[in-house]
Protein backbone atom coordinates (compact mmCIF):
# COMPACT_ATOMS: atom_id res chain seq x y z
CA UNK A 1 0.00 0.00 0.00
CA UNK A 2 1.42 3.37 -0.89
CA UNK A 3 0.90 6.60 0.95
CA UNK A 4 -1.25 9.40 -0.42
CA UNK A 5 -0.72 10.62 -3.98
CA UNK A 6 2.47 12.60 -4.27
CA UNK A 7 4.03 11.16 -1.12
CA UNK A 8 7.53 9.71 -1.09
CA UNK A 9 6.38 6.08 -1.14
CA UNK A 10 3.87 6.81 -3.91
CA UNK A 11 6.55 8.47 -6.05
CA UNK A 12 8.89 5.53 -5.46
CA UNK A 13 6.16 3.09 -6.53
CA UNK A 14 5.47 5.16 -9.66
CA UNK A 15 9.17 5.17 -10.56
CA UNK A 16 9.36 1.39 -10.10
CA UNK A 17 6.30 0.91 -12.32
CA UNK A 18 7.84 3.10 -15.03
CA UNK A 19 11.06 1.06 -14.86
CA UNK A 20 9.16 -2.23 -15.04
CA UNK A 21 7.13 -1.15 -18.06
CA UNK A 22 10.20 0.25 -19.81
CA UNK A 23 12.07 -3.00 -19.20
CA UNK A 24 9.10 -4.92 -20.60
CA UNK A 25 9.23 -2.86 -23.79
CA UNK A 26 12.96 -3.52 -24.17
CA UNK A 27 12.56 -7.26 -23.53
CA UNK A 28 9.68 -7.44 -26.01
CA UNK A 29 11.81 -5.81 -28.72
CA UNK A 30 14.69 -8.23 -28.08
CA UNK A 31 12.37 -11.24 -27.89
CA UNK A 32 10.77 -10.37 -31.22
CA UNK A 33 14.19 -10.43 -32.84
CA UNK A 34 14.85 -13.91 -31.43
CA UNK A 35 11.39 -15.23 -32.27
CA UNK A 36 11.45 -13.89 -35.85
CA UNK A 37 14.78 -15.58 -36.58
CA UNK A 38 14.17 -19.20 -37.64
CA UNK A 39 17.82 -19.96 -36.81
CA UNK A 40 17.36 -19.04 -33.12
CA UNK A 41 18.29 -21.91 -30.86
CA UNK A 42 15.94 -23.57 -28.41
CA UNK A 43 17.90 -22.00 -25.55
CA UNK A 44 17.51 -18.48 -26.98
CA UNK A 45 13.78 -18.93 -27.55
CA UNK A 46 13.32 -20.41 -24.07
CA UNK A 47 15.25 -17.54 -22.49
CA UNK A 48 13.13 -15.01 -24.41
CA UNK A 49 9.95 -16.75 -23.23
CA UNK A 50 11.06 -16.74 -19.60
CA UNK A 51 11.95 -13.03 -19.73
CA UNK A 52 8.63 -12.23 -21.44
CA UNK A 53 6.74 -14.11 -18.71
CA UNK A 54 8.60 -12.13 -16.04
CA UNK A 55 7.77 -8.84 -17.76
CA UNK A 56 4.13 -9.83 -18.23
CA UNK A 57 3.93 -10.60 -14.52
CA UNK A 58 5.30 -7.14 -13.75
CA UNK A 59 2.92 -5.46 -16.22
CA UNK A 60 -0.08 -7.26 -14.71
CA UNK A 61 1.04 -6.21 -11.24
CA UNK A 62 1.28 -2.59 -12.41
CA UNK A 63 -2.17 -2.77 -14.03
CA UNK A 64 -3.70 -4.27 -10.89
CA UNK A 65 -2.02 -1.69 -8.68
CA UNK A 66 -3.19 1.20 -10.84
CA UNK A 67 -6.68 -0.27 -11.04
CA UNK A 68 -6.89 -0.39 -7.26
CA UNK A 69 -6.09 3.33 -7.17
CA UNK A 70 -9.00 4.26 -9.45
CA UNK A 71 -12.04 5.71 -7.74
CA UNK A 72 -15.03 3.40 -7.53
CA UNK A 73 -17.76 4.77 -9.82
CA UNK A 74 -21.26 5.43 -8.57
CA UNK A 75 -23.13 2.39 -9.94
CA UNK A 76 -26.46 4.16 -10.36
CA UNK A 77 -24.92 7.12 -12.17
CA UNK A 78 -22.88 4.81 -14.42
CA UNK A 79 -25.95 2.74 -15.34
CA UNK A 80 -27.96 5.89 -16.11
CA UNK A 81 -25.16 7.25 -18.33
CA UNK A 82 -24.86 3.94 -20.20
CA UNK A 83 -28.64 3.80 -20.73
CA UNK A 84 -28.62 7.34 -22.12
CA UNK A 85 -25.70 6.51 -24.44
CA UNK A 86 -27.48 3.37 -25.69
CA UNK A 87 -30.61 5.40 -26.45
CA UNK A 88 -28.60 8.00 -28.39
CA UNK A 89 -26.75 5.30 -30.37
CA UNK A 90 -29.93 3.46 -31.36
CA UNK A 91 -31.62 6.74 -32.36
CA UNK A 92 -28.59 7.83 -34.42
CA UNK A 93 -28.43 4.53 -36.31
CA UNK A 94 -32.03 4.81 -37.59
Amino acid sequence: MTDHNGGRLSRLADELEITQLSTGTDVLDLARTVLEDPASSYTEVRHAGIRLAECLTDALRVAESRGLRLPVPDTEATEATEATEDTHESTASK
